[in-house]
């Protein structure tokens, strides 16, 4: 096999199985030309070498005896024709072609199309053959691609690129195009007006074509995909390597380098990685993730994915590390709370970009007025482009007889419609060339001023969308790398290699978050000792004092607190004190406990409430207690004054 046959041969080739036909005309020739047969079957190991597996190489030798004048009653070679208009052969092995048929009007049509199959090949070879051109190129009177001579056409596809190359993806280009109310070109490749220049909004689609095509740097390609049709009438198309591309750089004039279309692509392909298995890089969304699509982790090396969770109304990001975990089903390698460490990112950055500031400022200056020079431009030339159709039917009505009124109406109604379309597009243009002009003097000045007096309040801001800071921090940052252990680790890489690492203490979880400060737990366990529950709640609120989950305090509060810390109880810290129950009291005083009350209330008895359900517990009234004194009042024995009735009947006597 020679080494022309190896270069033939690729990874397509191979991924299809291998044929060998064997055949022989005649039962003769089968039993007397062995030879000939032999070498026929040791076309596998041919296979082989080439690159298939042995269990890839199928053998149909069901012709052996079979004549080649005729395809009808050989069933091996009806079975090869299948096989290999199915697809599913990658190379068919014969000795000679004879083997397959020996009917010259079997290799006629396939002789004539490989002929003209080989022209077109060889003058690709020679990046002469005349491809359809994208819009933005047409062929010149030498049939030389040649930029269109059109400047509205070659000023659309300037501006295209460039917005790409400002925004970093195709959705930020198509929002772009119709935000300011720009169309973009295109040439009908079929119909009766085939060929010619219309305009349209920019759909998504095309903006990815474009992106793709390597025309727009001027080189010639050819292969870049392959046709093939299908049994069921189908046609399938299947993308090549570019290794197997017919490629010639700087063949004619271009819009962008080489360089910038493969930066182009490169930018496609981070940002489809942002949906990927891997996310590795994604274009600035409008989540609060500020890192978001820039982390990696620490311990596996994996690029780490972003999630959010609500606290108090607000989003928080984490930056989670979940791959081998949702394809092992094992537990993810880590997880680390992105809010803290978006604000130190933040600080470190400011810290840096502070002293360039005021380079930061003009560079932003000259960007936007760059851009809406830019857009006006290609406003105007949609007017002009009115106005020359205008004209145009202008000198159509002019020159047409006055007698003929059914042709002189027709294109008098013609011009008025082009007069329309010229004076919507002259207000279209001087409204949107006023909003722009508004908001450079205004808005974005202002804005600039700000960036170069004080950068820190313009990051602060809550006004500055959370895309205008992820893509700072794209243009400073290459990416991030965290390692959760007791502390947090955060190494930070910046464009150009240097580095820089932080070290942040873990986040406090969810349930920690939601802890009463320490301080206001031992304050509320000392207030115990002479307060109940609803007297702790005033004086708690009545200082401001929140809980942990940030609300006003509440008796369940305190309950739960006092469950959660194992806190005594108000009843037993006065038990252990020697207080005295209403049962024990009035055993020792051998009256019923209704006269206990009684007594308490009126000031004759030392008593402290327990709870804020009336339970009280009673102080020992000693070797002098209160003793029943019919008909004397009650309010003249009093001995204590800061016992409160909760409630009873006053009693003035006691019977």
């Amino acid at each position: 096999m020679t080494g022309v046959a190896h270069q033939k041969v690729n990874a397509g080739h191979l991924k299809r199985n291998a044929y060998l036909y064997v055949r022989q005309s005649t039962l003769r020739q089968v039993f007397e030309n062995t030879e000939s047969t032999k070498r026929q079957y040791g076309l596998r190991q041919h296979a082989v070498a080439l690159g298939w597996p042995v269990e890839r190489i199928i053998v149909i030798d069901s012709d052996l005896g079979q004549s080649g004048a005729s395809a009808v009653d050989r069933e091996g070679f009806q079975k090869l024709v299948t096989e290999v208009g199915l697809g599913k052969a990658g190379i068919v092995l014969g000795l000679e072609v004879s083997r397959l048929a020996r009917n010259s009007t079997d290799w006629h049509l396939h002789v004539l199309r490989a002929r003209l199959q080989g022209g077109i090949l060889n003058k690709a070879r020679r990046g002469e053959l005349e491809c359809p051109l994208p819009v933005g190129f047409l062929y010149n009177a030498q049939h030389q691609p040649v930029l269109d001579p059109d400047k509205q056409v070659q000023e659309s596809i300037r501006f295209f690129f460039d917005t790409f190359r400002r925004c970093g993806s195709a959705c930020a280009v198509v929002r772009a195009f119709r935000q300011k109310g720009l169309l973009f070109p295109r040439r009908l490749k079929k119909g009766p007006n085939k060929g010619d220049l219309v305009w349209a909004e920019l759909p998504h689609s095309r903006t990815l074509h474009l992106l793709h095509n390597p025309r727009y740097t001027g080189a010639f390609v050819y292969g870049r995909s392959r046709t093939r049709p299908n049994p069921d009438g189908s046609t399938s198309y299947t993308r090549l390597p570019r290794e197997q591309w017919m490629l010639f750089k700087n063949a004619h004039s271009g819009y962008i380098s080489w360089e910038q279309y493969e930066e182009n692509l490169l930018r496609l392909r981070e940002n489809a990685q942002a949906i990927g298995a891997d996310r590795r890089k994604s274009p600035p969304r409008e989540g609060p993730a500020l890192l978001q699509g820039m982390v990696v982790c620490g311990r596996c090396g994996s690029r780490m994915t972003v999630r959010y969770h609500t606290r108090q109304g607000r989003l928080i990001p984490d930056y989670v590390c979940q791959r081998d975990g949702v394809e092992h089903a094992i537990a993810i390698c880590q997880h680390v709370v992105g809010e803290h460490i978006d604000k130190a990112v933040g600080q470190l950055l400011v810290e840096s970009v502070t002293p360039l500031a005021l380079e930061v400022t003009l560079a932003v200056q000259q960007e936007l007025q760059a851009r809406v020079d830019e857009v006006d431009q290609l406003r105007k030339k949609q007017v002009e482009r009115a106005r020359y159709a205008a004209d145009l039917a202008q000198r159509r009505y002019l020159h047409v007889d006055p007698a003929n009124r059914l042709v002189a109406d027709s294109l008098e109604a013609d011009w008025n419609e082009k007069l329309r379309l010229l004076t919507e597009a002259q207000e279209r243009y001087e409204q949107q060339r006023q909003h722009d002009r508004a908001v450079i003097d205004e808005q974005q000045r202002a804005r600039i001023a700000a960036l170069a007096s004080d950068f820190p309040r313009l990051w602060q801001d809550p006004r500055t969308p959370d895309r205008e800071r992820k893509r700072m921090v794209r243009l400073l940052l290459e990416d991030v790398t965290l390692i959760r252990q007791d502390q947090i680790t955060v190494h930070v890489r910046f464009k150009g290699g240097a580095t820089q690492t932080l070290t942040l203490p873990r986040p406090l979880t969810a349930w920690e978050l939601k802890m009463t400060p320490a301080q206001v737990v031992a304050e509320i366990d000392q207030l115990m000792d002479d307060r109940t529950d609803k007297e702790i709640v005033e004086i708690l609120n009545g200082r401001g004092t929140l809980s942990g989950e940030g609300k006003p305090f509440t008796s369940r509060i305190i309950a739960r607190l006092r469950r959660d810390y194992q806190l005594k109880p108000r009843y037993d810290r006065l038990r252990e004190k020697g207080f005295l129950t209403i049962e024990e009291i009035s055993e020792r005083l051998n009256v019923p406990p209704l006269r206990v009350r009684i007594w308490r209330s009126h000031g004759l008895l030392k008593a402290y409430p327990a709870n804020d359900k009336d339970a009280w517990l009673y102080e020992d009234p000693g070797p002098d207690p209160p003793r029943r004194a019919p008909g004397v009042r009650l309010a003249n024995r009093r001995r204590f004054d800061n016992n409160a009735a909760h409630g009873l009947q006053e009693v003035q006597y006691e019977a």
